[in-house]
């Protein structure tokens, strides 16, 4: 036997075929990952969007009108266009809530049987969250009032 021939190891069309299939499965792997992670930027969203509809809710079972809710401090009336977010933020007359990092909420308006909030993140600047008690809450799709 000719030992030349008869060495262990791989070719260098076997390493570069190995090679090739770790680039494919990067390939697939990465976008992948990157929908999973906006899919979380979102979820947060969609959580920080449905605690402050609940603390608005709870605080209209006193008042019986939305256009009363204290927002950002307790003696701040929510008005159109006024934004929550961070920590220690005040929703009702003492609620004391913390959104997400990077997450805001938005007051879109107010009647007196119905509120609009809209959610944002600085992490998914491109996709926005409505919440409307009148249409029938979480939504893709913007409310006015």
């Amino acid at each position: 036997m000719d030992s030349d021939k008869d060495g262990a190891g791989f070719t260098l069309i076997e390493l570069l075929v190995v090679i090739m299939i770790i680039a494919i499965l990067t390939a697939i792997a990465i976008p992948a990952f990157l929908s999973q992670k906006s899919k979380s930027y979102e979820a947060s969203m969609k959580s920080d969007l449905r605690t402050i509809a609940s603390e608005v809710e709870s605080q209209n079972v006193d008042k019986t009108d939305y256009t009363a809710v204290f927002w950002r401090t307790a003696s701040t009336v929510a008005a159109s266009g006024i934004s929550i977010s961070g920590s220690g933020q005040v929703v009702g007359s003492s609620t004391s809530v913390s959104l997400s990092v990077g997450n805001s909420i938005t007051w879109v308006g107010s009647t007196v049987g119905s509120f609009c909030l809209k959610a944002s993140s600085a992490k998914a600047p491109t996709k926005f969250f409505w919440f409307s008690n009148i249409a029938g809450g979480l939504s893709t799709t913007a409310c006015t009032s």
